[in-house]
């Protein structure tokens, strides 16, 4: 009985219920409306159409164009009324004018340092491209004097984690998109209040949508009591808006400038296999000291700004200010921590990906919970392999959510048809977010192969060349392989017809979910 009732008392029921009540008061109130006079139904029909040609002309994603398109002319007053309120896939345009003014006012504070750029062109012009997009368009610079190290599990990255925190001296920089209370986060909790303790800036973003069923409403006020500096991203409200889907999904750890974590690993214990929910939980992340953790401080400062309205002066934030000398930092290849919004048009997580697919020459191994991918990312994909290029996609083997389960393996004919290598994790569910190409260039972060990771989300990633955790991102992968099972093409042949049929329809509206 308790197990029936508990749902029932979450806040995430309350506020959902809310919402499906304004929700079905608009659709009433429109579909009431257009019954009254044939005038008003030609007017809500007019304005459907018009929304359609606005999509046609917009410059957004397709299949996301295809999806709204068939809602709308399908069932106008319903379609029309949920695209006028979830349907444009930037944030609400007051929290936009916030993002657009901070990152202008701190623009300077990512400057690229010709000489480090210089000589990476110098060593690959193909390779000097992919880096001089993310500075171009996400204005994150590339950085030599930074070293790697790659975690294949989050036990991994969590010990090391938990050694840095204790190390901290003058700030701890948090931010994440979910925290659920239990063995992990009370270890990192009890640390922040020491150091809070020794005067040491501590500050932590969440997303509140995250935590929505983990946390308690205002959770930050328990922090601030602490004296720990929190604040809820994007706070969950019983309001519908299209502000819901922009999440904060990023995950980041700053200490002290000098180094930082990131990476598919959130703040709960089934992240480090403390609490089994779906097998074994495979995560994997990235730890960088250097001169590339600015990029990462830089992030967190902008978010922190416009989540609490406190400005700050980035420069009082540099390592060289504090006791750690930046001549100790060491060369590792080239880093390039990058982040991506959905303020612009520029896909700019999906576009790093692609970047890095279409330059392989050799192989192209990834790791992604999700397989949701759309007409450019499966062309570039199939093209690879069709060019010679070893392809490999891991997914999970039990999912998390089991409808997108359904979705992701409807991908697989096509992609396996093509020659592309698909293996699922048998053990359990695989979230981490990975690519490694032609023992070169590694990607380790949060974003998936999914819509909502590459269009609606904020996401951060690391780029990396030459750098010791690449050879580690690839081993990982050649190890994973001894626990998964390979895809075949009959496997998406035999399929009941009636998972086939479900999966189409998903497919149309994969953009939507």
């Amino acid at each position: 009985m308790k197990k029936i009732l508990k749902p029932l008392f979450n806040r995430l029921f309350f506020v959902a219920f809310a919402i499906l009540v304004q929700l079905l008061w608009v659709f009433v109130f429109v579909y009431k409306l257009s019954s009254y006079s044939i005038y008003m139904t030609w007017a809500i029909n007019i304005i459907s159409f018009l929304c359609v040609l606005w999509l046609v002309n917009n410059r957004i994603n397709p299949s996301y164009k295809l999806a709204w398109t068939i809602l709308i002319l399908v069932v106008p007053i319903f379609g029309a009324t949920l695209y006028f309120i979830f349907g444009k896939s930037r944030v609400a345009k007051k929290m936009d004018q916030k993002f657009q003014k901070v990152f202008e006012k701190y623009e300077h504070d990512m400057v690229q340092d010709p000489d480090v750029f210089q000589e990476l062109s110098s060593i690959d012009l193909h390779i000097s491209n992919q880096s001089e997009y993310m500075d171009n368009k996400a204005q994150c610079p590339v950085y030599k004097r930074t070293t790697t190290e790659y975690f294949a599990t989050g036990e991994a990255l969590y010990n090391v984690m938990v050694k840095e925190l204790k190390k901290a001296k003058h700030f701890i920089f948090m931010e994440y998109f979910i925290i659920d209370q239990g063995v992990m986060w009370n270890s990192v909790l009890e640390i922040l209040e020491e150091k809070v303790k020794e005067g040491v800036d501590v500050r932590l973003i969440y997303d509140d949508m995250g935590c929505v069923t983990t946390l308690p409403a205002k959770f930050y006020k328990v922090l601030q009591s602490k004296g720990i500096k929190c604040a809820a991203f994007n706070p969950f409200r019983p309001v519908f808006s299209m502000i819901l889907n922009n999440r904060d999904h990023r995950k980041i750890c700053v200490i002290d400038g000098h180094t930082s974590f990131t990476g598919g690993i959130n703040i709960a214990d089934e992240y480090i296999n403390k609490k089994k929910r779906f097998g074994y939980w495979k995560d994997t992340g990235v730890m960088l000291k250097g001169e590339a953790v600015w990029s990462f401080t830089t992030m967190f400062l902008q978010m922190w700004e416009v989540t609490t309205g406190v400005s700050s002066n980035f420069s009082d934030y540099k390592p060289h200010i504090f006791d750690f000398e930046c001549d100790d930092f060491v060369d590792d290849g080239f880093v390039q921590p990058y982040c991506d919004t959905p303020l612009d048009i520029e896909p700019v997580g999906e576009n790093v990906y692609l970047n890095m697919i279409h330059k392989a020459r050799r192989y192209i191994y990834i790791f992604t919970p999700y397989l949701i991918i759309d007409n450019e990312m499966m062309t570039a994909l199939c093209l690879a392999s069709a060019n010679g290029v070893d392809v490999r996609i891991v997914t999970p083997g039990i999912p998390d959510k089991k409808i997108v389960f359904l979705l992701t393996q409807s991908y697989y004919s096509q992609l396996v048809d093509a020659g592309v290598k698909i293996y699922e994790y048998n053990p359990g569910f695989l979230h981490a977010k990975s690519f490694v190409c032609d023992d070169e260039v590694a990607i380790v972060g949060t974003i998936n192969l999914d819509y909502r990771s590459l269009y609606l989300h904020f996401e951060c990633g690391v780029w990396m060349y030459q750098s010791k955790a690449v050879m580690q991102v690839k081993e990982d992968v050649l190890h994973l392989l001894e626990d998964c099972t390979l895809i075949t093409s009959e496997f998406c042949k035999n399929r009941n017809i009636m998972i086939r049929m479900v999966q189409s329809v998903l497919r149309l509206f994969a953009p939507l979910l």
